[in-house]
């Protein structure tokens, strides 16, 4: 090519007699013709000694030796490749200003990830002409025809017309099985020397074009044009997007698309090329064939898709394990609704707990999050925002503390109900925010919810759902503020509280009393504790808590840390164990009809 453009620029400023012929003296054999005397009838590559010699020995030989270096090679049979310049059809990228209106093109489109807009920038900038011809034995034929008398091409809008006409009738052979007479339409003549007889062209046009204007197709005829969204592999800005680019300008003045989005390429967990010969594919029929297809469209979602994307047994256990946390936070989600009717029992948000409207903060914060996920692409996001909403804020935190209510309290005590007004929303939040991507799953948990949650939501399926709206009143940055101290305070009893399990103390958490030792200033945690101090035993699910006020000068073995504002000490319960809500209180055995429960556990079998 290089030596192509150089005689190209020299021939633009030399004087006709000092101009360079092109020449390509090799056949389709990658033979030399006979133009080159000496050598023809031998390949090219073979022939490489002779001509060093040749020119050795006319002393035109200015200096010889070898060179390691890349080299192009055909990717299926591994062949060296052979450059030839030969006859050609191509698009200007300056006739009619394609590549300035092609530039202006990419900067309307939205790029995913924006990097690729540079990318497919440049290319555009620096491109040549686009080369539309190819030459292969059968393809979608250039419907050019050459005049045998003046060698002028005949592209004539009508004829092509006519050649569509008769494929659309008999199909792209057509041009292959006739000849150039019977392919023209009758009568058709040579504008320029008004010869009747032609030759048809033997070129294909270039499978990139065909993908370039698919778009006239599959979208124009359904007025969906122009697509929202063009998704491929990053490979494609050199490929299909910059085709339909292309494609789109010269016949529409626009791109067929408003967005493109790229991904990276599957590799191995080592980050390498998959391939059978080194056996490390991983693939998608066995994936579903051994786990599911919601584990592979979990995979999927799961991935940075912006970058290479790496799989293995390893990636995919772990990705079960995350799928399980998901499935059984709602089975336990659903187990707890089977008396819940949404009509009846459903509480208002204002006669809620702060536990049940804290949580409600979070679920706002999840819904916000994943729909603008959605709307960004983000897709890996969804997933990590869905799984750590059931990991740490509902499995960790908020239903870990709820068990105590559900199972214990009155069946129809407003905590109870409460509570249950909470899972509903969340279980209808959390499985129209999944369906997308665990599509299966989201619509197993539709159909299993109770008949009477089933008729509150008002769809047969989840995919019929739309997406949960965020509900104003359910956010409360404060609150949020007040639940990481009171989450922060939580972390450190657990971790004094597993300290005395070890040291045999205590067994479980509900044999302990916590005594929670808080200063009154620098930092005033005290005054953060002291509204929930009732609260506080639901809060670590312990029996007993006592809430201390310090100043700055406290012992420093309670107070581990001054800058916390806190220190934990954890002792054994007083009193004897509820066998019904296994909490250790004093008023056990007080009671003559239920001498094994509590006081909270007699009003309710009462």
């Amino acid at each position: 090519m290089e030596d192509y453009i150089l005689v190209l620029e020299h021939n633009a400023t030399a004087s006709s007699g000092e101009r360079l012929e092109i020449l390509a003296p090799v056949d389709n054999g990658g033979r030399f013709t006979d133009v080159v005397k000496e050598f023809a009838g031998q390949h090219v590559l073979t022939a490489n000694p002779k001509i060093v010699e040749f020119l050795q020995a006319n002393g035109r030989l200015l200096g010889h030796g070898s060179l390691s270096h890349s080299y192009p090679h055909c990717w299926r049979c591994k062949n060296p490749v052979i450059f030839r310049a030969t006859e050609q059809w191509f698009v200007s990228m300056e006739t009619n200003d394609l590549r300035k209106e092609a530039l202006a093109e990419i900067d309307r489109v939205r790029w995913i990830p924006a990097y690729g807009r540079d990318r497919i920038n440049g290319m555009i900038e620096n491109r040549p002409d686009w080369c539309l011809s190819r030459q292969r034995v059968w393809g979608v034929p250039i419907p050019g025809f050459t005049c045998i008398g003046c060698r002028s091409v005949l592209a004539d809008p009508t004829v092509i017309e006519h050649i569509a006409t008769l494929m659309e009738s008999k199909g792209a052979d057509v041009w292959f099985e006739q000849s150039a007479v019977d392919l023209l339409p009758k009568g058709t003549t040579c504008p320029k020397c008004g010869g009747t007889a032609f030759e048809k062209e033997r070129d294909i046009l270039d499978v990139w074009f065909e993908s370039g204007v698919s778009y006239a197709a599959v979208l124009k005829e359904r007025k969906w044009w122009p697509a929202d969204l063009y998704l491929e592999g990053s490979d494609q800005h050199r490929g299909w997007f910059h085709s339909a680019l292309l494609a789109g300008v010269v016949t529409d003045r626009r791109a067929p698309y408003k967005a493109v989005l790229t991904h990276g390429f599957v590799l191995d967990g080592q980050g390498k090329k998959m391939s059978k010969s080194a056996g490390n594919v991983v693939a998608p029929q066995d994936v579903i064939k051994q786990s599911g297809a919601e584990i592979l469209r979990l995979w999927v979602a799961a991935q940075d898709y912006r970058d290479d994307l790496r799989i293995s047994p390893e990636i995919l256990t772990h990705l079960i394990e995350a799928y399980r946390k998901i499935r059984n936070t709602c089975r336990f989600l659903l187990s707890n609704l089977y008396d819940f009717d949404p009509g009846k029992d459903r509480i208002p948000y204002e006669q809620l707990s702060e536990l049940d409207r804290w949580a409600l903060h979070r679920l706002s914060e999840l819904i916000l999050r994943v729909r603008k996920s959605y709307d960004d692409f983000e897709f890996h996001t969804i997933f990590h925002a869905l799984n750590n909403f059931c990991s740490v804020d509902l499995s960790s935190v908020y239903l870990d503390i709820l068990k105590d209510r559900l199972y214990t309290f009155r069946a129809d005590s407003p905590l109870r109900r409460g509570s249950q007004t909470v899972l509903f929303e969340i279980v209808v939040a959390m499985t129209k925010l999944m369906a997308p991507v665990l599509s299966f799953t989201a619509e197993e948990i539709w159909r299993t919810m109770p008949e009477a949650c089933k008729k509150s939501v008002g769809t047969t399926s989840v995919h019929l759902a739309a997406f949960p709206d965020i509900t104003v009143e359910w956010i409360n940055p404060d609150m949020e503020q007040r639940w990481e101290d009171l989450l922060h305070l939580r972390g450190e009893v657990q971790a004094k509280l597993e300290g005395k399990r070890r040291e045999g103390v205590i067994g479980a958490p509900l044999e302990a009393k916590v005594t929670i030792y808080a200063q009154r200033a620098n930092p005033a945690m005290y005054d953060v504790f002291k509204p929930y101090e009732n609260f506080l035993p639901t809060l670590f699910i312990v029996s007993q808590v006592e809430l201390v006020a310090v100043d700055n000068n406290v012992d420093a073995n309670i107070m581990s840390d001054l800058s916390d504002g806190f220190g934990v000490v954890v002792d054994r319960a007083s009193g004897r164990k509820c066998e019904r809500c296994w909490n250790y209180r004093e008023a056990v055995g007080k009671d003559v009809d239920h001498p094994t429960l509590c006081d909270r556990c007699v009003e309710a079998v009462q």
